[in-house]
């Protein structure tokens, strides 16, 4: 086809290729050549400002469907039997879409993990958006599983421990690898899965008594694959390592180089400095230093010390322990700032103004010697009047100039508004044998902010420097969120009283006024949460696109080497710009940022998924002995099986079942985000006050469950509690349906209903 191609045409080709969508393969299908590429490149670029594709790394796809041929990895089969698989070339910024297996009788077996090419077709069921019907299989993982060891007459069984699972494995008399009854273990799947029966499994290690406190966070580190021991040649490697000297570095040894950390710190890999300029050109300005470990000495490319980090990507907290990137020996001590002991180090040397703009920019490879590791209380408590003896030393000539840097940037920070969510870190607080003694919510001192303004601004520095030098590297990029998750977020906002304006360019300020109007309000969790959700997740990746949260244009990781390889990259990077020796970036490894980026973005999501069930996991513990007593809470979350309820007093999620939401069906609504009942139309939306009771705490796995008493001040009986119509007693309460939220609730889920419908009949057309 030599004549240029009509929009259809393109979004169909790219539809049926999903492989070959550079712009040079569709000018190659379709023939054009030469000045023609120009107008191919103009209608490109229409149908991306007109939302029908995106561009990503060069290529172009429909943001909002599925490839019809795709690489899918199959899940553990749900309650009923069914088997659904994660869409591996999802690249939309909504909700990755739910595919459900159809397979057919001759088709082989499948298990969790299993890698997939699959044919899809869209379809618009309640609990699933494609149909996916298999080509061929194209990878087995490993199988491994995490659960209780139940001894039978022959072998066994292994209990899940997953929340909502109730698949049982088989264990073989030969295969119990001498695992006690009630014992937690890790096995792996023991031969082919069949057709028929429980899948075998072999036990490969046992993890002890699952009911002692510290085997929480063990379960969620085997559960999630998360590598907990150093290979013997790795910690061979660490352990060769000899501090760095003094030739080829800058020396900053004389300069008064503090690390402020929490109390509990083991590591500190960032040091700072600040001081008044006294160039008369800057009146008012500072010069501010920022120190970070130089990891890249120690950790040199492609050796076995790297190829583990990279394999982690990053350090994993738990409650009680930590799984480092790094071996202790470089973590916690060649790598580690410590007071008074000389230590390698990447410095940035930055100049700001007395508006505190950053005006200038300096890097050098040093050796410094800090003299204090200090705490974040010890420092605020300082600045308040209160310093302890080696504070009150360091007050004039180090802390002082730190909080007047800082009172520069942040005016700076006001002007640029990046995204306030106020959204309080639940804390665990463990008792020394590791039982959760109270769950409480971390105080965010100045000197937590101090740290955190002057870590983005070295950030910044880093990528501007590369960028400037045309080093390549990784920059950490948060992309604005898409129209549809900011359309869903005006109509939560909307129901609950408050307006997120339309028909502008988004910026992070918009988002600010709608969460400063909400402050203070019933409403505030809310609107933090469906802002928060609004967002697109964070990754790490070689072209820039900004980071929208922060509003910054040029943004990458460089100040926490020891716990982030993406830093560690950055690190290389700036070895190489300034040519500061041969441990810099080498040719392989930047022709494998991207898929470096894609690794390490996928760890950061493993560990965050590891620590939020590991938190799930000794909250359930901590109310496993409250069972029956009641708790004042607000709707998290809607699902087609219940709701979710967040409890004010712990920040604990925990279920309320559909089937206990009274004797009436209750219709759920994905898009609107509500359940309604069938008889009394009583809306459940996001952000609605509750009162419910405990009536199940699962350390093991997790899983909490609520009894609903109250729904915004109405009381509710759950099922076969002789409640009134709809679930709400009769007589008792507000009349269900009748305050403005239900009504901008209904009024919302009336709207969506009529959305969907109008889109089918357009379709059929």
């Amino acid at each position: 086809m030599s004549t240029l191609p009509t929009k259809q045409e393109v979004l169909d080709w790219i539809s049926e290729n999903p492989t070959l969508t550079a712009k040079r393969d569709i000018a190659k299908a379709f023939g054009i050549k030469g000045a023609a590429r120009i107008d191919l490149k103009r209608i490109l670029r229409e149908l991306e400002d007109e939302g029908h594709l995106e561009k990503r790394n060069k290529t172009y796809r429909d943001p909002d469907r599925l490839p019809p041929v795709s690489v899918l990895q199959v899940k553990t089969p749900d309650a009923n039997g069914d088997l659904f698989a994660r869409p591996l070339e999802w690249h939309g910024e909504g909700i990755e879409p739910v595919v459900l297996m159809v397979l057919k009788s001759s088709d082989p077996a499948l298990g969790d993990g299993d890698r997939i090419l699959a044919r899809l077709q869209q379809v618009q069921e309640e609990d699933h958006n494609y149909e996916a019907r298999l080509i061929r299989r194209i990878g087995v993982s490993p199988r491994r599983v995490v659960g209780i060891y139940r001894h039978g007459a022959e072998g066994g069984r292994i209990m899940p421990i997953d929340k909502g699972s109730d698949k049982e494995w088989v264990v073989g008399p030969d295969a119990t690898g001498g695992a006690q009854d009630g014992e937690l273990v890790e096995a792996e799947q023991a031969g082919p899965k069949g057709r028929m029966g429980l899948p075998k499994a072999r036990i490969v290690e046992r993890l002890g008594d699952p009911t002692a406190p510290r085997a929480v966070s063990l379960i969620a580190i085997h559960q999630h694959g998360i590598p907990d021991a150093f290979p013997q040649e790795v910690l061979d490697e660490a352990d060769s390592k000899k501090p760095a000297g003094l030739s080829g570095r800058e020396d900053l040894r004389e300069l008064p180089l503090v690390t402020i950390d929490p109390s509990d710190a083991r590591d500190h890999d960032d040091a700072v400095f600040a001081q008044a300029d006294d160039d008369p050109k800057n009146k008012g300005g500072h010069i501010l230093w920022v120190a970070i470990a130089d990891v890249a000495y120690y950790v040199t490319p492609g050796s076995a010390l790297d190829r583990e980090a990279r394999k982690r990507g990053n350090s994993s907290y738990f409650p009680d322990r930590v799984v480092p990137m790094l071996p202790d020996r470089l973590s916690g001590d060649l790598c580690s700032l410590h007071e008074g002991v000389p230590r390698a180090c990447i410095a940035v040397r930055m100049v700001i103004d007395a508006e505190g703009n950053k005006t200038g920019q300096t890097f050098v490879r040093g050796l410094m010697r800090s003299p204090a590791s200090l705490t974040y209380q010890e420092v605020q408590a300082a600045m308040d009047g209160q310093p302890t003896e080696r504070c009150a030393e360091m007050m004039q000539d180090v802390i002082r100039p730190l909080y007047a840097a800082y009172a520069a940037l942040r005016s700076a920070r006001e002007r640029r508004q990046p995204l306030e969510l106020d959204l309080p870190e639940r804390k665990i607080v463990l008792s020394d044998e590791g039982k959760v003694t109270s769950v409480d919510f971390s105080e965010r001192l100045d000197a937590h902010k101090l740290i955190e303004e002057f870590m983005v601004l070295a950030n910044v520095a880093a990528a501007e420097t590369l960028i400037a030098k045309k080093t390549p590297l990784l920059f950490r990029v948060h992309e604005e969120p898409p129209e549809d998750k900011m359309e869903a977020l005006r109509e939560t906002a909307g129901a609950a009283g408050f307006t997120l304006a339309k028909g502008q360019v988004l910026q992070t300020r918009h988002l600010n006024k709608l969460l400063t109007s909400a402050a203070g309000s019933d409403q505030a969790e809310l609107i933090n949460l469906a802002t928060l959700r609004s967002m697109t997740q964070a990754y790490y990746g070689p072209k820039n696109f900004g980071h929208f949260g922060l509003a910054l244009r040029d943004y990458a990781h460089f100040t926490s080497p020891i716990r982030r390889y993406s830093d560690l990259i950055v690190h290389r990077a700036l070895i190489t710009a300034h040519g500061w020796g041969k441990d810099g970036l080498t040719p392989e490894a930047i022709e494998g940022l991207e898929e470096t980026g894609t690794h390490i973005s996928d760890t950061e999501r493993r560990s965050m998924i590891a620590e939020r069930d590991t938190t799930d996991r000794y909250l359930a513990a901590f109310l496993s002995d409250r069972i029956g007593a009641e708790f004042t809470g607000s709707v998290a979350g809607i699902a087609k099986f219940g709701l979710f309820v967040k409890l004010d007093e712990t920040g604990a999620d925990g279920l309320v079942p559909i089937s206990t939401l009274g004797n009436e069906y209750f219709d759920f609504d994905r898009d609107a985000g509500t359940l309604m009942g069938s008889q009394s139309g009583r809306m459940i939306a996001l952000g609605m006050r509750a009162k419910v009771k405990l009536t199940e705490a699962a350390p093991v796995t997790g899983g909490i469950a609520f009894e609903l008493l109250e729904l915004e001040g109405d009381a509710f009986e759950s099922r076969g509690g002789g409640r009134g119509r709809g679930g709400f007693r009769k007589g008792r309460g507000k009349t269900p349906g009748t305050s403005p939220r239900r009504k901008a609730a209904k009024a919302k889920a009336k709207d969506s209903k009529t959305k969907r419908k109008v889109t089918r009949q357009r379709r059929q057309k």
